[in-house]
């Protein structure tokens, strides 16, 4: 039986029993201690079963084969797309566009919106600390179009400065794209503020949903949000499924991005007419299987309070700012702990290069990650090559957090730094 909870707090040990992998030790023996969900996060015992189930006793193409399997796996996936609809508050089912992940999905607005409605001169909104997969599909398209691309700059508490905010959104600005949740600094944006002063001024809004969405509670339509893109594997679910969620008037007037079978609705010799969303930009055989697994990780979300998940990941980042600024040479980077940061902890500690860190770490169990976590402009504005990252989830406890203070000790000590 799942562990869903709307209590307060979380009963971890039943939550943790849900996530196979958290129990086996690593091939040495070691205990593990998984601080790496911003990467990925680790997958529930009801979705593994859910993929199981799908591959053994429905596989089949969907939206093709009239035939028992075709249909019933056809079904599955279709209500998948509604159960991702009613998790983030969509409209209805057509504004869920199934892709291979939040990278893809930016992609697809920033070359099906943006290449055909950007022109010289226009101008896009970004902030500093935005993952490579939000900044470097506008570089593409800015360069395609003659269009701008503009930063809402970093605050020195690692909050953003929107002080600046009325001189960076003109009547130039037609997209501002946002990460929700910074996947270095932890940084959580003020997106309603933000949305309605883009909107005040005729801009649309795009969030790069990957870090926010696993995290706390989203409504598309309050704050109203013209874009959002996340992925599947960071929210508990399956890789190499995503989700593009795009107001259905914008989809209309989008191009698809990808052409051929399904996405069509007549196609002659000189041209094609195209089928509406979500159709029209699900070109070829979907992840069907992982589709169908993301249903079921919104399905097992769900069955939480958010505000008991965002409480528990507040406890947690308030203990590794506590035990971690005890040890000489950390230094940590974003917002202080004030219960409004995501549950990202990147650091560096004075003498020992992150990857050496990783290294050691894993030594003993404490997985995180090193390097410029795919967002190389911040860590140059920050004047530093690699952090390490610690990220938690929900199923983390305060004894794993207890653990990563001491694997630092450790690695400090083998470097002479204790």
């Amino acid at each position: 039986m799942s562990a869903s909870l709307t209590e307060a707090r979380l009963d971890l040990e039943a939550i943790r029993r849900d996530f196979p992998i958290l129990s086996k030790p690593l091939p040495d023996g070691t205990p593990l201690v998984y601080l790496d969900s911003g990467a990925t996060a680790q997958k529930p015992r009801v979705v593994i079963d859910k993929l199981v189930e799908v591959l053994e006793n429905y596989n089949a193409n969907v939206h093709r084969g009239i035939h028992t399997l075709g249909d019933r796996v056809t079904v599955e996936l279709e209500t998948a797309r509604e159960k991702i609809q009613h998790f983030i508050g969509a409209g209805s089912p057509e504004e869920v566009i199934f892709t291979s992940g939040t990278t893809a999905s930016i992609n697809l607005v920033a070359h099906g919106w943006g290449r055909k409605f950007l022109k010289p001169g226009d101008e896009v909104l970004l902030t500093d600390m935005e993952h490579h997969a939000n900044l470097v599909p506008w570089q593409i398209v800015a360069q395609a179009t003659g269009a701008r691309l503009r930063f809402i700059p970093l605050a020195s508490d690692g909050m953003l400065d929107l002080n600046r905010l009325d001189d960076l959104l003109t009547e130039r600005t037609k997209m501002v794209a946002i990460t929700g949740m910074s996947n270095v600094l932890g940084t959580v944006p003020p997106l309603r503020e933000i949305t309605e002063r883009a909107h005040a001024r005729g801009a649309l809004v795009l969030v790069d949903g990957a870090q926010s969405v696993p995290h706390g509670q989203t409504n598309v339509r309050d704050p109203r949000i013209d874009f959002l893109a996340f992925s599947g594997h960071k929210m508990f679910g399956p890789t190499g499924i995503g989700v593009l969620y795009g107001r259905r008037k914008l989809l209309l007037a989008m191009d698809p991005m990808f052409g051929g079978g399904n996405m069509i609705h007549e196609v002659f010799r000189d041209h094609s007419t195209y089928a509406e969303p979500p159709a029209k930009f699900e070109a070829g055989t979907l992840p069907i299987v992982e589709a169908i697994g993301l249903g079921t990780a919104a399905d097992y979300l769900s069955g939480f309070s958010f505000d008991a998940i965002h409480a528990h990941e507040q406890r947690l980042v308030q203990r590794a700012f506590t035990l971690l600024n005890q040890i000489p040479g950390v230094r940590i980077l974003g917002p202080a702990p004030d219960g409004t940061r995501g549950p990202i902890v990147s650091f560096t500690v004075e003498g020992v290069h992150p990857h050496d860190l990783a290294d050691l770490l894993n030594r003993r169990g404490v997985a995180v990650r090193a390097g410029h976590h795919c967002t190389m402009p911040l860590h140059e504005q920050l004047g530093i090559p690699a952090t390490a990252r610690a990220s938690f989830a929900f199923y983390n406890t305060e004894a794993e957090v207890d653990a990563l203070a001491a694997a630092i000790r450790y690695a400090r000590s083998v470097f002479k730094l204790e």
